[in-house]
């Protein structure tokens, strides 16, 4: 989304390109705002009102932007003990670090927020962020890459260490399987090949990490020995956060760059 919001702001993607790249995330999407204030300045439903179409999201950040305002879009994601991204404490925040994930408009004061209802449905809440954002922090693809690839290798290491690396019956079929149930993305012409190569390799990683963090069959594994397990993994998922907001802002400024020359 925050790929496909740049393209269409920037004017690099047309609005059917970015519904028909959410269908494989939700048979269906709809918008509303957190509050009525918003609801007022952005022409869009409130929480108690019968929600929107993401038509009409699109409309109401193209007004919002205005003429001569960035086009960026920032991927925030979340986890305990991380934050980084969030502006200021407020409602946005605090939806942000209940879902894990969020999208901020820092250049015009709003956020996105996404939720799975079930049903095939996603919904999302426009809220605003008039709390000060923080400057985005740089990672470069290639720095994220190696520290993705070199936190693979530490994480096994410290498992290994710690006698918690058994080979359990059947984990590389539990990794292709959760491969395979992700949805696949589509993603705007111009996309860098780079982003990709470090999105999909996210994905993979994330997968072994879903498999190394399952619990043991029949509870083989201790207490203490399963929190330490927890201990050696978490910096890998660190750094698969790490890797895929440093794809998708390096697409992003590709992408919004492309439209800007034009």
């Amino acid at each position: 989304m925050a790929v496909w919001l740049s393209a269409w702001l920037s004017g690099a993607a047309a609005p059917d390109d970015v519904l028909d790249a959410l269908e494989p995330w939700g048979e269906a999407h709809d918008v509303l705002t957190s509050d009525e204030p918003t609801a007022l300045a952005t022409d869009l439903p409130g929480p108690t009102d019968r929600p929107t179409s993401v038509t009409f999201l699109l409309a109401a950040l193209r007004r919002l932007r205005g003429h001569g305002t960035p086009a960026s879009v920032r991927m925030v994601l979340t986890a305990p003990g991380d934050i980084r991204g969030l502006p200021g404490p407020g409602p946005f925040s605090t939806s942000v670090i209940e879902r894990g994930e969020g999208l901020l408009f820092a250049d015009i004061g709003y956020g996105l927020i996404p939720q799975a209802l079930g049903g095939g449905l996603t919904r999302w809440t426009l809220h605003p962020v008039p709390e000060p954002t923080p400057p985005e922090e740089y990672v470069s693809l290639r720095e994220a890459e190696h520290s993705l690839r070199e936190q693979v290798r530490n994480s096994a290491a410290a498992l290994a260490a710690l006698g918690v690396a058994r080979h359990r019956p059947g984990v590389r079929e539990e990794i292709a399987d959760t491969l395979r149930a992700r949805a696949h993305s589509f993603w705007p012409d111009g996309m860098p090949a780079h982003s990709l190569r470090v999105l999909q390799h996210a994905d993979e990683v994330e997968a072994i990490l879903l498999a190394a963090s399952a619990d043991d069959p029949g509870g083989a594994l201790s207490a203490t020995a399963a929190a330490a397990r927890d201990d050696a993994l978490r910096p890998l998922a660190t750094a698969i956060r790490v890797a895929r907001r440093a794809a998708v802002a390096e697409a992003v400024r590709v992408l919004v760059g492309s439209a800007d020359r034009h």
